[in-house]
């Protein structure tokens, strides 16, 4: 039912100076930031390292739903998203055992379906469950191009082996000359 942990949500009411807590001093990159008019809040995925993503959401508007989480603080932890394959059965195996969900939202675009687990609900955690293609949006920094599954590059001790990874980002290997010669003797007796 669920893919992986896409990435752990921040509300915050100042966006530009959290946003420059993680990028300058904690090197994310910042993906684009999406105004959802109507619902009166905007987003950004920040991408950290190979596999991390946070997400800042900030009010756009006085009558957004984080209102009363921001009420007497400037930020903390808002929710954790979890990818699904597959949205129809994630939400048929929480009806079969009897787990509410709200926030149905499915953007037009078909980009991003997604719903909400009460935190009553789910140990003190709001949880997000939604589908999408992980690759639509990461930054172009944060993967490698669509024609390009792995790239090796060789460094002054060794070589660095760069995968595409499911998640939408990629995954970054050191090896030494010795390391990297295994692997190759190791696939070599796996095509055999």
């Amino acid at each position: 039912m669920i893919s992986r942990v896409d990435h752990v949500a921040f509300a915050v009411r100042d966006h530009e100076k959290a946003l420059a807590f993680f990028r300058d001093i904690l090197g994310a990159l910042p993906g684009k930031c999406y105004n959802e008019a109507g619902r009166n809040f905007f987003w950004q995925t920040l991408s950290l390292g190979d596999l991390s993503r946070l997400e800042l959401i900030s009010p756009s508007a006085e009558t957004s739903f984080l209102d009363g989480f921001l009420k007497n603080r400037e930020g903390g932890f808002h929710h954790i998203t979890l990818q699904t394959p597959d949205i129809e059965t994630a939400i048929k195996r929480l009806e079969e055992h009897g787990i509410p969900y709200f926030g149905r939202h499915e953007y037009p675009d078909g980009t991003w379906k997604e719903l909400f687990i009460h935190p009553r609900d789910a140990f003190g955690i709001l949880v997000q469950i939604a589908e999408f293609d992980p690759e639509y949006w990461m930054v172009p920094e944060a993967k490698l191009p669509k024609d390009e599954p792995w790239r090796l590059e060789k460094q002054e001790n060794g070589f660095t082996l760069t995968c595409r990874h499911p998640g939408g980002s990629k995954v970054t290997l050191n090896f030494t000359r010795d390391e990297l010669q295994g692997l190759s003797d190791a696939l070599r007796q796996v095509l055999e």
